[in-house]
């Protein structure tokens, strides 16, 4: 996978995780659609999807770095 593919996927999937961990866009829409008796499971779902997409950015940058000191 090329490291602006993968620096794109660990960027937008930081920020929508981001997103419904601390603003209530995720509580208004399940809400909205009848399924406000999954909020209880949000913070076990979220929480790692954050730490998941915030570690794949910081990969993405240490690689994309890595590759840029190899090549000067």
């Amino acid at each position: 996978m090329s490291d602006n593919k993968l620096l794109g996927i660990g960027l937008v999937g930081t920020v929508i995780a981001a997103l419904c961990c601390f603003t209530p866009v995720l509580v208004v829409l399940l809400g909205a659609v009848g399924l406000s008796a999954m909020l209880g499971w949000l913070d076990y779902v979220l929480l790692p999807a954050l730490g998941l997409f915030l570690l794949l950015t910081l990969y993405a940058l240490w690689r994309r770095s890595r590759r840029m000191k190899g090549t000067s």
